[in-house]
């Protein structure tokens, strides 16, 4: 037995659900779509459901196939309001204490009072999974499950698998039981599919699987003729040599589904996406190319300080210039010109000022020397 797989118990409050069913207008409850779904998940080992089944009498042949054992439980009249509850209560209980081995619980009810049971397994290490109709089912019992199936899911989740050209209809049934199987593992999160865990999966849903009986010598042939027929995409692992699906074949007949990705390979719309740059990101306006950033001169200005023992001092102008976040000069003659005056009636006085810091005359402002002018031209 793998011992990743989970080992379930389903208990049903039928008379809880067949109510919900009638109110929410479905003409009779399906145990099948419930049994088909629990089975993705695992191994069902303990299946019972609780009911005055003398009122129900029309379902008794259904859950007898689905090897579900019916707990009679008497009248409200006879055996009181919550029999039926108390009763699954107890048997749920005993069977945690008593069997280590189940790990899951499904409970089929939307009764709240339900709720203190899910807690109490839950406390008992057990993983616990609600199922119930969504109009009928209340909210404290959905929030305390780890899971919980909607009925109404399940109805909508059924899907016909569209009909493969030039296979028999024996091996339409198998190809649809493959499809199904894949689809259940994406449900629960699987991202690795060995061919293995798919044949496990087909065989808990169908019990009597055989790839054989449809005209296949051994499942890897199966898969391969699906393959061949592009019903799905395989990948063969290098040092065991098995099988892995990485996808689904043909996107308009299997209704668009993406293909399935595995631990390690990255979606290709992402790998082959080019990155998003902007022309005011990028230089020269080419995508991707670093952003060009001037060359700044060191060194001193002329007129600021040059060689009379004074430390080199910035003007607060040249501290306000650049203030629009960039890092380009907003001073027309650089970061060490960023000090000078530009309007005509700021010149005189900051000509005074420098004569008074050098002792001569300050240079001007168009003084640039011929490197800076080959620089800014």
């Amino acid at each position: 037995m793998n011992q990743d797989e989970q080992r379930l118990a389903l208990f049903i409050d039928f008379e809880n659900i067949a109510i919900g069913v009638r109110d929410a207008h479905y003409k009779k409850f399906d145990v099948n779509l419930v049994m088909e779904r629990l089975l993705e998940k695992g191994k069902i080992l303990v299946k019972k459901a609780y009911a005055d089944w003398t009122r129900y009498a029309d379902y008794r042949r259904k859950f007898h196939e689905s090897a579900i054992e019916l707990i009679e439980v008497p009248q409200k009249s006879i055996g009181g309001k919550n029999s039926a509850d108390i009763r699954l209560v107890v048997d749920a209980m005993d069977l945690a204490s008593q069997k280590g081995h189940i790990n899951c619980f499904v409970i089929a009810s939307g009764d709240s009072d339900f709720s203190p049971l899910v807690s109490k397994l839950k406390e008992n290490g057990k993983h616990v999974i609600g199922l119930g109709v969504k109009n009928s089912t209340s909210e404290l019992l959905i929030d305390n499950c780890d899971e919980f199936i909607f009925y109404e899911d399940l109805v909508r989740g059924q899907a016909a698998i569209p009909k493969i050209a030039d296979v028999s209809d024996k091996v339409q049934e198998c190809f649809a039981l493959l499809v199904d199987s894949i689809l259940a593992l994406r449900r629960e999160n699987k991202e690795i599919l060995w061919g293995s865990m798919i044949k496990q999966t087909m065989q808990r849903k169908k019990p009597s699987f055989n790839e054989e009986y449809y005209g296949f010598r051994t499942f890897s042939a199966l898969l391969e003729d699906a393959e061949k027929r592009d019903v799905i995409r395989l990948k063969k692992d290098q040092k065991s040599g098995s099988y892995l699906v990485v996808g689904f074949g043909d996107k308009e007949q299997f209704g668009g589904r993406e293909a399935l990705k595995t631990v390690g390979d990255r979606n290709i719309a992402e790998a082959t996406r080019a990155p998003e740059t902007t022309e005011g990101e990028s230089g020269e306006g080419t995508p991707g190319a670093p952003k060009r950033r001037r060359r700044r001169r060191g060194g001193r200005g002329r007129g600021k300080g040059e060689k009379t023992g004074e430390p080199q001092t910035t003007e607060i102008g040249a501290l306000e210039a650049d203030d629009d976040g960039d890092d380009d000069d907003d001073s027309p003659f650089g970061d060490e010109w960023a000090g000078i005056p530009t309007e005509p009636g700021e010149m005189d006085a900051w000509s005074e000022e420098g004569k008074d810091r050098s002792g001569g005359e300050p240079a001007s402002a168009g003084a640039v020397d011929s490197e800076d002018d080959d620089e800014w031209s």
